[in-house]
């Protein structure tokens, strides 16, 4: 079952998507998300590096709660930024953010939460996986920055991932 279903709630997220975005419940557009749902994470499955192992309910939804409210923060401030230019606090930089995080998932979540926030843009990540380059759009103090990623996002990602 494993072999024909590596990956049953990505199958089911895939399926249910498909379903939503095609505003259908038509046997034939079922069926067809049924295919594509056992196909794509067979499909992908070497691009997984390690299984998950879902750890501290509680602290994957604080975490949630955290890049949403971070979300929309940096969104209003961007806004700002975009509509009165004249408004910048602090100019464009990049910090340079040293790393406790070693697993391959948890590095994955952080770029993606990194990359949906506004303001911050994934840079770079050293060959050893110890130094992370962000670029920021107002940034101010670069270890407080440093300190402040680190508690909110990689804390919480090694205690649900290491």
């Amino acid at each position: 079952m494993k072999r024909l279903l590596p990956a049953p709630l990505i199958s089911l997220a895939l399926w249910v998507l498909w379903m939503v975005l095609n505003r259908s419940l038509d046997a034939g557009q079922a069926l067809l998300g049924v295919v594509l749902a056992l196909a794509i994470p067979l499909l992908t499955r070497g691009l997984r590096p390690l299984p998950v192992r879902v750890r501290h309910p509680l602290v994957i939804a604080r975490l949630m709660l955290r890049v949403a409210a971070d979300t929309v923060e940096s969104n209003l401030a961007t806004l700002r930024l975009f509509l009165a230019p004249g408004s910048r606090r602090h100019p464009a930089g990049f910090a340079h953010i040293p790393l406790d995080l070693r697993d391959p998932n948890a590095l994955a979540v952080l770029a993606m939460i990194v990359c949906i926030t506004p303001g911050t843009a994934w840079a770079e990540l050293s060959s050893d996986h110890t130094m992370l380059l962000l670029h920021v759009l107002e940034l101010d103090d670069e270890a407080a920055f440093a300190a402040l990623v680190k508690e909110r996002y990689e804390r919480p990602l090694m205690e649900i991932f290491e």
